[in-house]
């Protein structure tokens, strides 16, 4: 498991920890039962606090990815595949809202952010990606 912190980003370090693991779990990466890495094995190798691994994976958890046997670990928790669809299209969602946020602060009309869309989407399908 390869994790990625970057300093200079405006997204708490912990949110970015979330990210990319339910990344991982979303994309079937990480399956279920898989013990992820303990909370200071974790911190030692991103050379961060333990305490913001730990808020990660208390915020994995509470978001029904994660499972923290004490003593024994955290774990991959079996989910359903309705749960992670919603949990991917969610995420979509976030993007989205920040792209058209972002098309609206440099004047693009409704009509102009659905034909760019419609011009991406097509290329991305026709790519066969």
């Amino acid at each position: 498991m390869h994790i990625i912190i970057n300093n200079s980003s405006m997204v708490p370090i912990y949110e970015q920890i979330v990210g990319q693991l339910k990344e991982l779990i979303i994309r079937g990466a990480l399956s279920a039962e898989t013990a992820l890495p303990s909370v200071r094995g974790l911190s030692n190798e991103l050379k961060i606090s333990a305490l913001t691994v730990k808020k990660a994976y208390d915020t994995l958890e509470q978001q029904g990815f994660v499972v923290t046997v004490h003593g024994k670990g955290t774990f991959v928790r079996a989910t359903n595949p309705d749960l992670q669809r919603e949990a991917g299209q969610k995420e979509v969602e976030e993007e989205l809202a920040g792209a058209i946020g972002r098309a609206k602060n440099c004047g693009m009309t409704r009509q102009e952010l659905c034909q760019l869309f419609e011009i991406v989407l097509e290329d991305y399908y026709d790519s066969g990606e």
